[in-house]
């Protein structure tokens, strides 16, 4: 358990490092929103609330968030991807708690500093990876391959 913690924290600390393309896009209240490729930081909470968020990007293409506080994706909303984004090339780079709400679906790779909890109904098309704890209730959590820094896929 403590290497998986470790590796976990390897990652988490690579991600944070790449420089921003964006910072604090909306406010950090993006719902709604279509983010393209690069790396998307905030210093505030992000809220997904007011709508689906959408990712647009081919399959070659990479997005980072990396948020230093919470993220909460609402209930029954929805991250979507548009053009070929894949899942697996999607990292949330998460300094406090992720909450997905019931209902709710998110795509991505989760690396979170604290916990992460998902609602009744949710479900996840990537990984979830929390140096704390992770919390799911009856959540479905489709495990994507995952990709090196070769952009090799395993």
């Amino acid at each position: 358990m403590g290497t998986a913690v470790l590796d976990m924290e390897a990652a988490y600390n690579v991600a944070v490092r790449f420089p921003p393309t964006y910072t604090n896009f909306g406010g950090g209240q993006i719902g709604g929103e279509t983010l393209g490729p690069g790396v998307h930081t905030f210093n505030t909470d992000v809220l997904i609330s007011a709508g689906d968020l959408t990712f647009n990007g081919t399959a070659m293409d990479f997005f980072i968030l990396q948020a230093s506080k919470k993220v909460t994706l609402a209930r029954n909303i929805n991250v979507v991807l548009n053009g070929g984004a894949l899942a697996e090339n999607i990292f949330w780079c998460v300094g406090e708690s992720f909450t997905v709400g019931a209902g709710s679906h998110l795509e991505g790779i989760l690396l979170v500093k604290m916990e992460a909890t998902f609602g009744a109904g949710s479900s996840l098309n990537g990984r979830i990876l929390s140096q704390t704890r992770v919390d799911l209730d009856m959540a479905t959590i489709t495990q994507t391959p995952y990709v090196r820094i070769d952009n090799t896929r395993r």
